[in-house]
């Protein structure tokens, strides 16, 4: 069994999870032969496929819900033939490392964000436009219909099988010593922002400077002050406690922070007919369910830092807005001389 490890503690993780069934990735292996008969501990249970899912965050976000929704129904939809092993938190791989982990066949299913996949498909920046989805129907309407599937079918060159794009919400603006209101509120300020040529360039118009920290190493940082202010989602920013160290959130709904579902090209192809029908049906209920509970969920969040003293939250009014719109113009102009307009104008019905 192969599994190239950067530390042996993950390694002694991943045997812990696998129990004494052998690793998924050798399904991939058996082109044209039967699929190996894996021993889960259950009686009777053959010819098991076991796919690893990992991915960066806590297992109470919307993402982590999702995948471990995910995997339920895919164990139910298969009678057990299929089980997927979810391991959150980057407990397998770092969202910097995770990406190439998929396209070596170290892991089967990953779900980055948007920001992360702009690395391989540089059309997909469409996406960290900020301002660009107006509401949650606006976002719907794109993850789960023909325009979710043109970008999902763009990795297919990249030997990446796209399956589903699922949410977390609409970003929001924190800062650790004051509110972040009008666009010059942001100068000279240092902000942790994801690996993305168009947020870097959002937080540089606005006078601020980006620096790229993966999610695994946020909290830390936090704690060492190395930067003034972030850009995140009411669900992280309540699940990891990151408002503890940067009390000031401005809800500005201006940006979206979504992920692509993710497998390994040849570990898909080598997959049997019916198993491909039966998770490709788990993954379009998992994204429905997904979308309905990330949207309740940061609702719910939000109430509950309304509620916490230490917490001091600003609502962006339309005026303020418009503002920030202005501020961000140019970025569209650059996005439409280098990709055309085509795909942006899909994406905003016009």
């Amino acid at each position: 069994m192969v599994w190239m490890m950067r530390n042996s503690w993950k390694w002694w993780l991943l045997l812990l999870f696998a129990g004494i069934g052998l690793a998924g990735w050798a399904v991939s292996q058996q082109v044209g032969r039967e699929p190996l008969v894996y021993d889960d501990e259950q009686k009777g249970l053959q010819n098991q496929i076991i796919i690893y899912f990992s991915h960066v965050v806590a297992e109470n976000t919307p993402k982590g819900l999702a995948a471990q929704k995910f995997a339920e129904l895919v164990e139910q939809k298969t009678d057990g033939r299929v089980k997927v092993e979810v391991f959150p938190n980057g407990s397998l791989y770092s969202d910097g490392e995770e990406l190439d982990a998929l396209l070596r066949g170290d892991v089967q299913m990953i779900a980055p964000s948007f920001s992360k996949v702009t690395e391989l498909i540089p059309e997909w920046q469409v996406l960290d436009l900020p301002f660009l989805f107006r509401n949650d129907d606006d976002v719907r309407r794109v993850f789960t219909g023909e325009i979710g599937a043109e970008l999902l079918g763009m990795l297919e060159a990249k030997k990446i099988k796209g399956l589903a794009l699922w949410s977390n919400g609409f970003k929001q603006m924190m800062s650790t010593t004051r509110p972040l209101i009008a666009p010059d509120d942001f100068r000279g300020l240092r902000f942790r922002i994801m690996p993305s040529e168009v947020i870097e360039k959002q937080f540089r118009l606005l006078g601020g400077e980006p620096v790229a920290v993966s999610f695994d190493r946020v909290y830390q940082e936090l704690e060492q002050h190395k930067f003034d202010g972030q850009e995140n989602t009411i669900s992280n920013i309540y699940s990891k406690g990151f408002y503890k160290f940067q009390p000031y959130i401005t809800i500005s709904n201006h940006g979206y922070l979504g992920y692509a579902v993710m497998m390994n090209q040849s570990f898909w192809d080598h997959l049997p007919k019916d198993i491909q029908q039966k998770i490709t049906e788990a993954m379009a209920e998992a994204t429905r369910w997904n979308l309905e509970q990330s949207k309740e969920q940061n609702e719910r969040e939000l109430k509950q830092l309304e509620r916490r003293e230490d917490v001091f939250l600003y609502r962006l009014s339309e005026e303020e807005k418009r503002k920030w719109e202005q501020k961000f113009a140019p970025l569209y102009n650059e996005f439409t001389r280098q990709f055309g307009s085509g795909l942006l104008n899909e994406i905003r019905g016009s």
